[in-house]
Order: structure tokens, then sequence, then C-alpha cells
């Protein structure tokens, strides 16, 4: 299977951003390049001003281009798959965790310790960008959650 690659970035590209902020740790953000290590966010607009576009200059190890789209197939036997979910206009990666009908699956965030039920429309599996290429994410090989842990799910559907 081969991907675009990329090495390199110009002013105008479209990209995703790997927030760090608390709140937002580990979550992607669709932007595009405006100046060198400057993006405007395509979702989100300026604290003061909601007709203007967010601008961040951000280091560009946070940056990487928009990855493929490769939607998980309701076919597939899923749980342990690394993906991304859509959830408040960013992308964020998670595990799933179980399957709850033939069109909605349940992903466990472990950078929260949540779990959210989404459409597949709203998934896309995770991909890695290293040395301008991406990669398949490999499957998580430990369980998802401990035999202790009681967890509740919050269903999303869009």
């Amino acid at each position: 299977m081969a991907f675009q690659s990329k090495s390199t970035f110009h002013v105008g590209d479209a990209v995703e951003v790997c927030c760090n902020e608390e709140g937002f740790l580990g979550s992607y953000w669709e932007a595009t390049i405006v100046a060198t290590c400057n993006y405007e966010y395509k979702r989100f607009v300026e604290e003061h001003d909601e007709s203007t576009p967010l601008r961040e200059t951000v280091n560009v190890t946070q940056v990487r281009p928009l990855p493929p789209n490769i939607v998980p197939s309701k076919y597939c036997k899923l749980e342990g798959d690394r993906v991304d979910a859509f959830l408040n206009d960013v992308w964020w990666v998670g595990t799933i965790s179980r399957k709850l009908d033939s069109e909605h699956y349940v992903v466990f965030f472990e950078n929260t310790g949540e779990q959210n039920a989404f459409p597949l429309s709203n998934l896309r599996f995770h991909m890695d960008w290293l040395n301008g290429d991406w990669v398949p994410s490999k499957k998580r090989r430990a369980s998802v959650f401990s035999k202790k842990e009681v967890c509740t799910v919050r269903t999303i559907f869009f």
C-alpha cells in the first residue's frame, strides 16, 4: 500500500497540527500554512473576533501533512485497532475497544482515560508520519481495559 509522502511544507499547504495544550493533548487540528511556522486553523476562530480564523505559531515538529483518510469497514474485526476519531472539530487518537453494532464502535482514549461511541463515518485508521512517509499504526497488543476497570460510554451520534 503506497501513500503520498512529503518532506517539506509550503505556504498554502493543508496540514494537521498536533496540539500539546492541556485538554487537547494529542489531538490533531486541521490548518493551512500561512507563513513559516504560522498556521491558520480550519475550524477555530480568534477568541476576541469570531469572524477571524485562529492563527498560531507552532514548532514544525508538531506539523504533518493531512493523512490519508482510510475509513474502517464494518466488515472488519476492528477491536484493538488504532484510529483517529473526529470529535469537537478535531481528530483524537484512540483504540477501538469494542463494537456496538455494525456502524458504531467504542473508542478508548489513552490520554484521558475516557471512551466514546462513534459512527464509522467519524473514524479513520491512525497513521504515523515517519521520515516523510505515512506508516500504518500497529495494533495495540495489550488489552484496552483492566478487568477491574468500570467505564461508562458516551455515545456520539452525528
